[in-house]
Formats: C-alpha cells, structure tokens, sequence
C-alpha cells in the first residue's frame, strides 16, 4: 500500500519570536542607554545622589528669601515646583543628566542686595528676574546664546571645569565644619576638628573617598547614608520630628511680579547682573560639568547645547511666576555623574525625588551638611584633573584660567571667576599680538562681562 504522506520543501528554521517592547525597552531607547553604555541602576543611582546633595536648596533657598520678607512655607513649595519643573524639562527635553533649581549666590543677591540694601520689594526683584528669564528664552530661541558659548575656547572650557571643582570642594569643608570662617587678617580657619560634628564629616570624607577608591557600586550615595546613619546613632544627627508634611499653599507668592519699578533705568543694574550672572554660571556649570563627565565632543563643545540651555530659560521664566529667584544647572550635578549617571533619566530620578519632597520635607531635612559635604569635597577633587588640559606654559591662556579657578572659590560666586576669565581672555591675547585667536562672540563675551563688574551693586 502506497504511502500516504508527500515529500515537502525543506522549511526553514523556525525564527526566533521577538518579545514585545516593553516600557523598561523603550525607556532605554528613548534615553539612549545603550549609547551612553549606561543602565537603570546606574541612572537611578546617579539620579538619587544628585538630589540627597542638592536638597539642602529645600530648606536653604526658603530661609534666604524670608530675609526678603517672602512666606517661609510657600517659598519651599516655589522651591521645589521650581526644581520639579526645571528638571523634568532637562531630562525629558535635553537627555542630560543635570538637575536644576534655584541658585545659590542668586538668592542671596535678590534677597540681601536688591531687596533689603536697595531697598526694593520682592515683587519687583522677581520682576528682574522674569525680564532675564525671558531674554535668556529669546537669545536661546534664536540661537545667540549657544553661538557665545561656542566662542568660549577650550582652554577657558576646562578651567570652568576645575574651578567648579575646588568651589566644591570649598562648600564641603565649610558645610561639614573642617573649614570655619576666619577673624581678622585670616579669613578662613580650621573648624574644630575634635568635635564630634567634625569627626563625623572627617569620618564621611574617608569613607566616601574609600568606596570611590574601590569602586564600590554608588559609593557617593551609600557614603551620605552611611555617614547619616552613623550621626542619627551617635546622638549627633537629630531625628526627624516626623517623616511627612503637607506642602505648603503657593498662594501668598504665585503671579506677585510687580514690573513698575523693574522697567526703570535705576533698575537696569539690578537686570544685567541677575542677567550675567544667572548666564555665566548656567554656561560654567553645562561645560565644566559635561567636561567631567565625557559628554564634551572633539572640540571641546557639547553637542545640541541648545537643549539643555532652554530647559534653564524655561525655568528662570517660571521660577519667578510661583515665587523664587534664577533658576539653572546645579554643580551638584557633577555627584550624581560620578556615581554613574549620562543621560536624563537620571535627572528625572531627581525630579521625582523632589516632588515627593513635598510631602517628605522633614526627612530630607534630617540629611545633615557632615553627609553630603564629604560628597562635595571627593565630588570636588576628581573635577579637577580637566585643568591638564589647559596649556598652562601659554600665559595667555594660564591668566585667564587662573583667575576662573581661584575667584571662583574666593569670592564664594562662580558667576565672578567666569566673569573675570572671560574678560581677562581676550586681554592677555591682545597685548600678546595675537588678537585673532580670539572668536568674534568672546569680543562681546568679554565686554559683557565688563559692564557686569563696572555696574555690579557692591554693598
């Protein structure tokens, strides 16, 4: 009897069936991890020790602009809205790892100088900072801001670099007591290095300088929580009250921009130093940072700047709206790179880290200076190794860096060194003869950075 079952073509191996992208996949894709060789753990750690070493600005921002007479309660939530929003728009926007939220340096200017010196209202101070707000957005729409941040050599680049590095180096050791402030003829000092504060941030250093030594997996962050821990035990760190707040209304301070005085002549001061220095510290903090972290291209330049500079504008035009002073790119970005994270989910970690802020307020409080300090100071020696790059043996291009690395430390405000080197650049090389080294948009970086020092408040 004949066989029933027909010869058949030989068929092809069965192809293996493809899973269907998930949420954590197109997560991946859209942040590019694979490109920046990067995974959620790295980002969410990254993410995670940004915050714990920017959340001072929480408590620190609000308390500074209560010296100007604004609510204390809604000033923390603008803070933190502020932080949320800025943040969020870096990193679903830019794809880049920095945080933003108000600036330090910033808010004691509005608060110190303008308001209580000057003698102008709050409602009018955060009037000025709308205007430079919305001169930021124009100039980054149109382009004329990256086109000046491209006329930045690379030599000022990398100084930018390792100024902001010692300058983090410097908020650490003052925050956790090893440096104290000075008396007559010493302006700094040695804290009281056998307290038990001290001992615990001495303590806080070593360990985090130990776990970065052994390339521990999130060794900024383990070392802050450790060294939290450590004082909560030792009676040194107090304990929160309470683990959760209700956030305070935005009320008192949503819309309250008062522009009649802010449209004055006698106000124009007030308008370009907020706008230069709110500028320059954005431009230092973007290229010094991204310098340390690799995401700087051959030449020295940060591709699509464009990106990251309109998150900051964005945010300095609503951080005046809901009650707080500039916002930009924070420094302590640099902590949350080091522990591993490139690309903007780790910012949005971040963002979401802040806005559960609202409602966990008195635990992010209870994380004391002799914790994230330490982070600051180990965060602050590895910025500095950029400064190889500059030619050191061209005094034309050692001057300039100079000035940037130490006034930015010196004088407490990053906006002054960037300032003064962006001034003294295009100086040194023209005494030197050699003016064509210097790009068209370094001419106007220069001259705006004069008219910053000439009409500066000094009070």
């Amino acid at each position: 009897m004949p066989s029933t079952t027909q010869a058949s073509a030989p068929s092809e191996p069965p192809q293996p069936r493809m899973p269907a992208p998930g949420l954590a996949a197109a997560v991946a894709r859209y942040f590019a991890f694979a490109e920046h060789g990067t995974s959620f753990r790295r980002e969410a750690v990254g993410g995670v020790t940004t915050f714990l070493t920017m959340a001072y600005i929480v408590a620190v921002n609000p308390a500074i602009l209560h010296a100007a007479g604004m609510p204390l309660g809604p000033a923390m939530t603008a803070t933190i809205v502020t932080a949320v929003f800025g943040t969020t728009v870096m990193a679903l926007h830019a794809n880049r790892p920095f945080a933003i939220a108000p600036y330090m340096g910033e808010n004691a200017f509005i608060a110190f100088t303008v308001v209580r010196l000057l003698g102008y209202r709050w409602q009018e101070a955060l009037a000025a900072v709308f205007l430079g707000g919305i001169l930021f957005l124009l100039l980054t729409i149109f382009r004329l801001r990256a086109w000046l941040v491209r006329a930045v050599p690379e030599g000022l680049r990398y100084s930018f670099a390792a100024g902001i590095g010692l300058f983090l180096a410097f908020i650490g050791l003052n925050e956790c007591g090893i440096v104290a402030p000075g008396g007559a003829g010493a302006p700094v000092k040695a804290g009281v290095l056998t307290s038990g504060p001290v001992l615990l941030a001495i303590a806080g250093v070593l360990l985090v300088a130990l776990l970065v030594i052994r390339k521990f997996p999130g060794a900024i962050l383990v070392g802050m929580l450790a060294t939290t821990a450590v004082g909560m035990a030792a009676g040194l760190v107090p304990r929160p009250g309470s683990w959760v707040s209700r956030p305070p209304s935005l009320g008192p301070l949503l819309f309250q921009l008062d522009f009649h005085r802010a449209l004055t002549w006698g106000f124009f001061p007030v308008v370009l130093t907020i706008f230069v220095m709110a500028f320059v510290d954005t431009m230092g903090t973007l290229v010094g940072v991204s310098a340390r972290a690799g995401l700087l291209d051959e030449r020295g330049e940060l591709p699509q700047i464009e990106r990251p500079m309109l998150a900051d504008a964005l945010s300095t035009v609503v951080a005046p709206l809901v009650g707080t002073t500039t916002a930009g790119a924070f420094i302590e970005s640099a902590t949350g790179i080091e522990a591993g994270g490139r690309t903007g989910f780790t910012a949005l970690v971040t963002a979401l880290c802040f806005l559960l802020t609202l409602f966990f307020a008195p635990a992010v409080a209870a994380i004391p200076p002799q914790a994230y300090g330490p982070a600051l100071v180990v965060v602050g020696l590895l910025m500095l190794e950029p400064i190889r790059r500059v030619r050191l043996e061209d005094l034309t291009e050692a001057i300039p860096a100079f000035a940037v690395v130490t006034l930015m430390s010196f004088t407490y405000n990053v906006g002054i060194g960037i300032t003064a080197g962006l001034a003294l650049y295009p100086f040194c090389k023209l005494v030197a003869g050699r003016r064509r080294e210097v790009a068209p948009g370094l001419w106007a970086l220069g001259l705006l950075s004069l008219l910053f020092f000439i009409f500066y408040p000094y009070r």
